[in-house]
Order: C-alpha cells, then sequence, then structure tokens
C-alpha cells in the first residue's frame, strides 16, 4: 500500500484535538500502523501511541511528533480549514485549530515509518516512534514517562525530533546546545474584597490590582534583564468579574514565562514573586496572592556532536546550504524530558514550511512579521509542498543517519 500523505495532512488538519483530547487523531495513526504491519501500544499517557520496528543488531533511534491542536480558531481560509470546536480543561466550548503544525509533525512521520519499512533491507536497529499528546501542555512526554513507555519499549540511544515553523521551505534549521528556553506557566490569583461596583472604597478592587501588577511585569525584561540576555515574561490571560457594577474578589493572571537556563529562571521568577506580592501589599490586600506553576519546561538542548553529525547528514541529502543556524527560539518544548529520562543524545530541528518565493518577498519588503504568520497565529499554515515531503525525508536521512548499516 501507498499512504496518501497529502490526504492524511489535510483530514488531520480539518479534524485538530485539544491536548489529552486526541483520540480521533491516535485512532487514524493507529489504523496506518496497522496497516503497515507496524507493532504498537495505544493509551499512553492517556492517548499517546509507541510504534516499534525491530530490524536486527543496532541501535535504537527515537523518532517523536506531537498531535495536539489549539484553542484557536483558524482564518486561513484553506479549503480544509478546521471549523472544529473542544471543550477545554475548564468546560469552556472553544474552537480548535492546528496552529502549530503538528499535524504536518504526524503526516511526516508516518511517511517515514512507510519509507523505513519498505527499506529494511538497507539499514538494522530498532526504531521507537513516539506520537505524543499534550504537548501544548508541556505535559504529554511526561504522561508517557510516567505510563511506562520506557518499560514498554526499548530505551533509546538518540532522541530525534522536529517542528515546522516560518521558515524558507527546504530549509533546516538547528544548531547545537540550546535550541529552545526553558519556560513555565504560572497562574496568579489576587485577592481583592468584592463589592457593588458604585462604591469602589469599600472594596479592594483586585481588577485594579492585576492592572497595575501586568504593567510592573513589563519592567523585569525592559529594566532588570541584561539587554544581551534572553528572557520573556508574557501575561496571555486575565480573568475577573462577571457584571460592569460588580467589583470582584479576585482576579486571575496567567503568565508564560522563558528563559535560557536555570540561572535565569530562578532570577527572572524572583522578580515575578517580589511584583506580584509588592503589588498587592500596594493595594491593600488583606490575603496574600497564590502563584501556582502549571508546568515547568527545560531548554531543549542539541548535543553537539551529534547534531554536528546530523548537519552534515542534511548538506549531503538536500545539498550545502541547507542548514542554517536559527538561533535560540524562546518557545519551548516537552521533548527533551525524553531524552533528559534516557541520559541519551537529543537532536530537534526545526523545518520550512513557507513559500520560499513569498518569504523572500517578505524579506526584500521587512514585512515578515506581517506577511508571514508564526506559529500559533489564526493564519498559521504550512504550504503543503515541498513542506510534507521534505518533513519524511528529514526523519528518513535522520533516522538513517543513526542506526545500523546492512552489510
Amino acid at each position: 500500500m501507498t499512504i496518501d500523505l497529502e490526504a492524511l495532512y489535510t483530514d488531520l488538519h480539518r479534524h485538530p484535538e485539544l491536548s489529552f483530547q486526541e483520540t480521533r487523531t491516535a485512532g487514524v495513526v493507529t489504523g496506518l500502523l496497522a496497516q503497515l504491519g507496524i507493532e504498537y501500544e495505544e493509551g499512553i499517557g492517556r492517548t499517546g501511541i509507541a510504534a516499534i520496528i525491530r530490524n536486527g543488531d543496532g541501535p535504537v533511534v527515537w523518532l517523536r511528533a506531537d498531535m495536539d491542536g489549539l484553542p484557536v480558531e483558524e482564518r486561513t481560509g484553506l479549503a480544509y480549514a478546521s471549523t472544529a470546536r473542544g471543550v477545554d480543561p475548564t468546560g469552556l466550548d472553544v474552537p480548535v485549530m492546528h496552529a502549530c503544525g503538528h499535524d504536518m509533525h504526524v503526516a511526516s512521520l508516518i511517511g517515514a515509518l512507510e519509507r523505513l519499512v519498505a527499506t529494511k533491507d538497507e539499514w538494522s536497529g530498532t526504531i521507537v516512534a513516539v506520537f505524543q499528546p499534550a504537548e501544548e501542555y508541556g505535559a504529554g512526554s511526561q504522561a508517557m514517562i510516567a505510563d511506562g513507555v520506557f518499560d514498554r519499549f526499548p530505551r533509546p540511544d538518540i532522541v530525534l525530533g522536529q517542528h515546522v515553523t516560518p521558515l524558507p521551505a527546504g530549509t533546516i534549521g538547528v544548531r547545537s546546545g540550546t535550541q529552545m528556553a526553558a519556560s513555565d506557566g504560572l497562574t496568579v490569583t489576587l485577592h481583592g474584597r468584592g463589592g457593588h461596583g458604585s462604591r469602589p472604597h469599600a472594596t479592594i478592587d483586585p481588577v485594579v490590582m492585576a492592572a497595575a501588577t501586568v504593567m510592573r511585569l513589563q519592567t523585569i525584561v525592559s529594566r532588570e534583564v541584561d539587554p544581551r540576555d534572553v528572557a520573556v515574561v508574557t501575561v496571555g490571560s486575565i480573568h475577573a468579574g462577571l457584571k460592569n457594577n460588580i467589583i470582584p474578589a479576585e482576579a486571575k493572571l496567567e503568565l508564560s514565562l522563558r528563559y535560557p537556563d536555570d540561572e535565569a529562571r530562578a532570577k527572572v521568577m524572583q522578580k515575578v514573586e517580589r511584583i506580584v506580592r509588592a503589588e498587592a501589599q500596594a493595594s491593600g490586600a488583606e490575603q496574600e496572592p497564590v502563584i501556582a506553576v502549571d508546568h515547568s519546561l527545560p531548554p531543549t538542548i542539541n548535543d553537539d556532536e551529534a547534531t554536528t553529525r546530523l548537519s552534515r547528514a542534511f548538506d549531503t541529502a538536500f545539498g550545502a546550504g541547507t542548514v542554517i543556524d536559527p538561533g535560540m527560539f524562546t518557545g519551548s518544548e516537552d521533548v527533551s524530558w525524553f531524552a533528559r529520562e534516557a541520559g541519551v543524545p537529543l537532536v530537534f530541528w526545526f523545518w520550512g514550511g513557507v513559500d520560499a518565493g513569498a518569504f523572500r518577498a517578505a524579506t526584500e519588503a521587512g514585512t515578515i512579521e506581517r506577511d508571514i504568520p508564526t506559529n500559533h497565529s489564526p493564519f498559521f499554515a504550512p504550504v503543503l509542498q515541498p513542506t510534507l515531503s521534505r518533513g519524511v525525508e528529514n526523519l528518513v536521512v535522520a533516522a538513517r543517519e543513526f542506526l545500523g548499516e546492512r552489510g
């Protein structure tokens, strides 16, 4: 059989699912694995899948793709655009979109497995393909680890993964060392004293407290971090109140923090806590704010030797100049937990999903930020080809570089 990867991709794009809800996606994946004759286990870490191809003696290579979508309403205008909806962890009905390219990741890994099965006479070793849930929550890899994926499948000698991004199609971005930032997701609860909107003097207004806190938090990066260093403090959501004439009793802020290493993390976290508590005190709060860490992700660090080796393999396969150093991305990933838990090298790279001509035109016009949608945008959609075929080829080249050769 030959899998129609474009049809697979467009189907997955039409039917995105939120984190830990990827049941339909998992069903599509397991159906294709069964057709390819690949052994697998499903339901690992709730909705995750791990598949194995045993092909004699040799290294164990893990290939990873994530599966979840995002609570974003798609505005790409594509014929296969998502109109799906889902229920988020708070019970809210939300639109759902593959705004980060995980549909492309899944389709590429399926295509790579098909190719690797068809060429088993050319390589030796073991491939473990991991279809991971809940990357967007930063929780899927740890859920699979906690559910015993390392006990059920051979431990890796190396972990490999990739992410589609707004680079020109045909380009691969990878660097040794820190490829992606560490991050924390925080929920800050500010406690006030509720009351009637006509009598603010009888309340402690948490909305004003939240507004002051948000503004002060912006000074961490602009005034307290060396401009030569990397740090991000983003307040992604504010929730307070239900009606215009009621001052609520509390307000919640959701923060996303990014940094390159543990030292920077400690400094930024200390500054966030200082500001949150100081603003609550300045507002006369009678109860201390609560700062909860919802998730914490380590930096994604590529192994020096393995990255150099793979970069050469990519240049050999696709032509010199294919690989660029994209710099450190301030986005974060949970793929590194697999490599960290196993104590093995990781190489995680980016590959381009933007029409090369459109990217060149935007570069020349100085309009990249306006004209080239980024991951998590409602307009984000990789150009179907050559993005998909290159995503498959990337994984095949990478796997073959670290597997053994048949004599």
